[in-house]
C-alpha cells in the first residue's frame, strides 16, 4: 500500500512557473512507477509525466513536452513536476499517482495509487 500527498499548486499567470511535489510513504515506494495527472471540469483525466522507479526513463504528454519536467528523489520518497511557461489550458487538478507499470506509463488506467490531488490554475 502507497500513500501520496500532493502539494505546490496554486494560481499563476501565464508565462509563470510552479512546482508541485508528491510524497510517498509506504511498502516499497521507491520501486514503482509514478507519474502526474490532470483533470480540468468537464474532461478525462489525462497524463501529463511519468517516471521510471530509478529515474531513468521519462515520457511526456506532447502538450507538455520541453515546458515540464518529471524528477524523483527516492531517497526523500519525493516526486516533483517543474512547470515552466505555464499557459491557461494547463489549468487543471494534477494528481500523482504509483504503481508497478510495464507498459502504457501515461495511462491513468494503469495506477491504483493515487492522491487526493493539488489545483493548478494558470490566468491569462
Amino acid at each position: 500500500q502507497v500513500q501520496l500527498v500532493e502539494s505546490g499548486g496554486g494560481s499563476v499567470q501565464a508565462g509563470g512557473s510552479l512546482r508541485l511535489s508528491c510524497a510517498a510513504s509506504g511498502y516499497a515506494a521507491s520501486r514503482y512507477y509514478m507519474g502526474w495527472f490532470r483533470q480540468a471540469p468537464g474532461k478525462e483525466r489525462e497524463g501529463v509525466a511519468a517516471i521510471s522507479a530509478s529515474g531513468g526513463s521519462t515520457y511526456y504528454a506532447a502538450s507538455v513536452k520541453g515546458r515540464f519536467t518529471i524528477s524523483r528523489d527516492n531517497a526523500k520518497n519525493t516526486l516533483y513536476l517543474q512547470m515552466n511557461s505555464l499557459k491557461p489550458e494547463d489549468t487543471a487538478m494534477y494528481y500523482c499517482a504509483a504503481d508497478f507499470v510495464r507498459w502504457g506509463a501515461l495511462s491513468p488506467h494503469n495506477y491504483n495509487y493515487w492522491g487526493q490531488g493539488t489545483q493548478v490554475t494558470v490566468s491569462s
